[in-house]
């Protein structure tokens, strides 16, 4: 399984502390750390923090080659706040590294010939450089598109989000994304599983989770509907739940394992990152059992 993601590299930044951040950097760690291999295309500044991100990839094990350095604008940050059940607001600047991710002849020769699924959302999408970099590498018939749609502030249009939609394979949203993507695209009366079918059958979309945080997910394939329901946690920061869930899910998906089984994985993994700070692991640890029970050894 070689996996690529693209989009944003930014610091999630605490009021005690920051983070290294961004959906497709959560997601595409959790994949190398479970399965050895994964790349990110990104953009980062020529400052502290770009160089700060870069560091921590390299000593991580990440493969940072196609990670762009840009000298003019700086790298992405993220101000966050956590409410009392550890639930993240972002407030996310404008004009930053991500925002300008360049098309070269090194990532489309990765994405055609080293790239099996390609991870992508819409909040790098919001700047015309980057939006068309990653929409140009949309239609590879080799390689599934897995579309995060992570709907961030204020930072999408609905011409991204149907561009995104008719490139997915397969798509992750929360349920406050699916009553959105109710109200711009399929105007219904709201039922989540006649929303994710109609959206399956407008955009030939072969999977749809949907995520509801502490209250477990929804996944809908072939016209079956899985349910999950997560047991109880002790939250302390669900910062990158969603993306933990994305990296399960795509991995087992791929893996073509059992859709109840991708579910409880995916669920269970998340609710692991809810008890940490932030969304990256300070060890390995972690990712040992599931590991195991993804069949990787």
């Amino acid at each position: 399984m070689k996996i690529t993601s693209i989009g944003e590299i930014l610091y999630d930044l605490f009021p005690t502390h920051k983070k290294l951040g961004g959906a497709p950097l959560n997601f595409i760690y959790h994949i190398y750390k479970l399965i050895g291999e994964g790349n990110i295309i990104s953009r980062v500044g020529k400052d502290v923090l770009g160089t700060k991100a870069i560091d921590e990839l390299k000593f991580a094990g990440l493969n940072t080659d196609y990670i762009q350095v840009d000298r003019v604008h700086p790298t992405g940050i993220a101000n966050v706040t956590l409410d009392e059940q550890g639930n993240p607001e972002f407030e996310i600047d404008t004009d930053r590294a991500f925002d300008f991710i360049e098309l070269t002849d090194e990532i489309n020769h990765l994405i055609s010939n080293e790239t099996d699924c390609l991870y992508f959302g819409t909040l790098s999408q919001r700047s015309e450089t980057s939006r068309k970099s990653i929409q140009s590498l949309f239609n590879n018939s080799d390689i599934k598109y897995f579309c995060d749609l992570n709907l961030r502030n204020d930072f999408y249009v609905e011409d991204i989000i149907s561009a995104s939609l008719n490139a997915a394979d397969f798509l992750q949203v929360n349920y406050k994304e699916m009553n959105l993507l109710n109200d711009l695209i399929t105007q219904i009366d709201y039922n989540t599983e006649k929303v994710a079918y109609e959206l399956m059958e407008q955009f030939n979309i072969s999977m749809i989770a949907v995520t509801r945080g502490k209250d477990g997910s929804s996944i809908f394939e072939n016209e079956k509907r899985y349910d999950y329901s997560a047991t109880d946690l002790k939250v302390k920061d669900t910062t990158g739940a969603g993306d933990a869930f994305a990296a399960m899910l795509c991995l087992g998906y791929l893996q073509g394992l059992e859709i109840n089984h991708i579910n409880k994985l995916a669920n269970d993994f998340a609710g692991e990152i809810c008890m940490i700070d932030g969304a990256l692991p300070k060890n390995d640890r972690i990712y040992d059992n599931f590991r195991e029970m993804l069949g990787i050894y």
